[in-house]
């Protein structure tokens, strides 16, 4: 067997990869800055959905199939199965954001909240800018009752996309709670 054909094509093919991940990375990292910028809630919504569809490429098909029969099994609220695909995603997979963030909702759902932030946790060491997992470590602490937690991971979200209604909201309802009311 030739050894030539085969490293040469394997060099070729990290030659061609390491570049397309510095790209989606600097992409990303771009797309977060405009973000932070926009002027208009619709500029926001347009810049988010083309940030998520970067942070959700995993660079495997196999793992993409996981999240997407994750994302199916949430949808119909099969709770049990979304955390079985996205347990074995994480498990193949551990420095995908994204499959942290499909666990902590499927543990969410199921009301394991340790578990949920647990896998919220992980996925922000991972990508600390990913806002999805901001509001639901703000969302979990307001439910177990620590308005200081929530508030600051809310305003955490707000730095990145200032532009979320529902987040502005939760804000204002916390704020009093946090910071106390003026006399």
């Amino acid at each position: 067997m030739e050894l030539k054909p085969i490293l040469a094509a394997g060099a070729a093919l990290v030659m061609i990869s390491l570049p397309l991940a510095v790209w989606a990375e600097d992409r990303a990292t771009a797309l977060l800055e405009e973000l932070q910028n926009a002027d208009s809630a619709q500029q926001a919504a347009r810049l988010e959905r083309e940030l998520l569809t970067q942070w959700e490429q995993s660079g495997s098909a196999t793992m993409n199939l996981l999240l997407k029969r994750g994302r199916d099994s949430l949808e119909v609220a099969d709770y049990r199965a979304a955390a079985d695909h996205f347990g074995a995603l994480t498990d193949h997979a551990p420095n995908f954001a994204d499959g942290w963030h499909g666990l902590a909702l499927a543990y969410f759902n199921l009301d394991l909240m340790g578990p949920a932030l647990d896998a919220l946790e992980r996925g922000l060491a991972l990508n600390p800018h990913h806002f999805p997992s901001l509001r639901g470590v703000g969302a979990i602490h307001e439910q177990l009752g620590n308005p200081v937690l929530a508030y600051r991971a809310y305003q955490k979200v707000l730095d990145i996309r200032p532009h979320d209604a529902d987040v502005e909201e939760a804000v204002k309802r916390l704020e009093t709670l946090v910071q106390g009311s003026a006399l």
